[in-house]
């Protein structure tokens, strides 16, 4: 039980500390940049050290190897609906800004679903799994949140509106972990395996088609390449604990 409170606190951490960060003091470009660059680094690491490997042990390497491509193959049409995170929203015109900003929320609680899809699975299947893939995902919804909420807030000029819409996005993280959780889990350990695959697909699609292009990595190449560093370390001493 404490376990899975942890679970939702994580859930409920990133975007919340996100949102609040965006409104009461933007961090500078370089800040949130190596944020978006550590963030990618850490569920990429975490699909190939951990959620590919455990997946493994419980189903065969051709499933294991097919639900991550599909997890690939779900995530592209999704991202092709939506825009992608992108720091500089609120630098663009005031008509194309409220547009992009819309979208992006609507691309943020649609990309939550999948997220939450991936720590429910792995807490399904392994507690300690669940809790390193909230963490990393949290990680990753503090700079989301930052680059939503500030253009958000241009738009709608209210505060207390903007942090409503942008954590109301948590829900359909929350419906995504209820979904991998409490009805994967009765299922064989073999669909289990192959659901984190699936999972590991999805983080991987996020990281390197979103979370890594909007980090800028060429412009800020040393705090980028520090941030990969530092994620990928913080990923190898969880799976030793």
């Amino acid at each position: 039980m404490e376990k899975l409170l942890l679970i939702v606190i994580l859930i409920f951490a990133g975007q919340i500390l996100g949102s609040l960060l965006g409104l009461i003091k933007s961090p500078s470009k370089i800040i949130l940049h190596g944020s978006l660059a550590f963030a990618g680094s850490m569920m990429i690491l975490i699909s190939f050290f951990q959620l590919i490997p455990k997946g493994l042990e419980y189903a065969s390497y051709y499933l294991i190897m097919l639900s991550f491509f599909a997890g690939i193959g779900i995530m592209w049409p999704i991202d092709k609906l939506v825009p992608h995170i992108n720091p500089e929203l609120g630098k663009k015109e005031k008509s194309s800004v409220k547009r992009s900003t819309i979208m992006l929320v609507i691309g943020m609680a649609l990309h939550n679903i999948p997220e939450g899809l991936a720590i429910g699975i792995g807490f399904a299947l392994e507690p300690k799994l669940g809790i390193t893939i909230a963490i990393a995902i949290a990680a990753q919804d503090i700079p989301e949140n930052i680059a939503t909420i500030i253009p958000l807030y241009n738009v709608t000029k209210q505060k207390l509106k903007s942090f409503i819409i942008t954590t109301g996005t948590i829900l359909f993280e929350l419906i995504g972990f209820i979904l991998g959780y409490f009805v994967l889990r009765g299922m064989s350990t073999e669909i289990l395996g192959a659901s984190l695959a699936l999972a590991g697909g999805f983080m991987v699609y996020i990281s390197v088609e979103e979370l890594l292009p909007a980090a800028e990595i060429s412009k800020h190449l040393r705090v980028c390449i520090t941030a990969i560093i530092m994620g990928a370390i913080c990923i190898v001493l969880t799976s030793l604990i």
